[in-house]
């Protein structure tokens, strides 16, 4: 069986940057257990897989090591799929997933998703927490993910973490921000405990990040920047309990898996 893949550059204007994700268009599911073995061969932070369901499309995240609930950058690269490879026209895709209903819009050269807003209360610190990222925060977070704040975007550049000590943390993954010199604010994000020492670009992070940053700001509409590596950008709009996130993509790979 000849399964055709893309590899996309998420939340980027240029190959090289940004997230990159596999996505694997499918007639019908596969079984678990081989969408699962094409994530660990891909060795990316996210597969994608999806199927064609009437007008809408369902579709699954894997990355190396476990399926999740949400992954922004993998929807983004997989309406870029839809819209760049595979002819769809429609204004908007809407993609069935484990977090529900999602929208994806085109919007000139923009994608913009439609995610729930995933607010985050104030949690008192692990202890794991403080020693795998080497510093002390001015406040933690915890929703899916522990969100810390710091309040230089130097420190957030510079972090080290121990990611065998994070990696023993209860949550998805830890989220590192502070206010921003160009843009709102900064972040890096680490999930070791996912197969993810660190995800370039975290879309599903930004769910948690734009209620936190909007309430601090006081303002709805945000340009945020995440400092990993490779970087990328990410425009976030708060509107009630979603979240606008919009990015751009570009394709790096077509390919083909052959499977047994």
């Amino acid at each position: 069986m000849q399964l055709k893949m893309y590899q996309v550059d998420a939340f980027a204007s240029r190959v090289f940057e940004g997230n990159p994700a596999a996505i694997c268009p499918l007639p019908a599911w596969l079984d678990v257990d081989v969408m699962q073995a094409i994530a660990e061969e891909n060795k990316l932070s996210e597969t994608a897989f999806f199927v064609a369901d009437g007008e809408a499309f369902q579709l699954r995240w894997f990355t190396p090591n476990k399926e999740v609930d949400l992954c922004g950058h993998a929807t983004l690269a997989t309406a870029h799929v839809l819209y760049a490879h595979l002819g769809y026209s429609q204004a908007q895709a809407v993609f069935h997933s484990r977090s529900g209903a999602l929208t994806v819009a085109r919007q000139g050269d923009l994608l913009v998703m439609d995610f729930p807003a995933i607010p985050a209360p104030p949690c008192p610190p692990p202890t794991a927490l403080i020693e795998g990222l080497g510093c002390a925060p001015i406040e933690v977070r915890a929703a899916d993910d522990y969100l810390v704040v710091l309040d230089d975007p130097e420190q957030i550049r510079q972090l080290a973490p121990d990611l065998a000590v994070l990696s023993r943390l209860d949550r998805r993954g830890v989220c590192v921000t502070a206010p921003g010199h160009e843009g709102d604010f900064v972040s890096r994000f680490f999930a070791p405990k996912y197969g993810i020492p660190e995800d370039p670009v975290t879309g599903s992070a930004h769910c948690m990040l734009a209620p936190y940053w909007a309430e601090r700001l006081g303002k709805t509409r945000l340009q945020a920047r995440q400092v990993s590596a490779r970087g990328g950008d990410v425009l976030c709009e708060l509107r009630g309990e979603r979240v606008l996130l919009s990015g751009r993509a570009v394709t790096y790979m077509v390919a083909e898996v052959s499977l047994p």
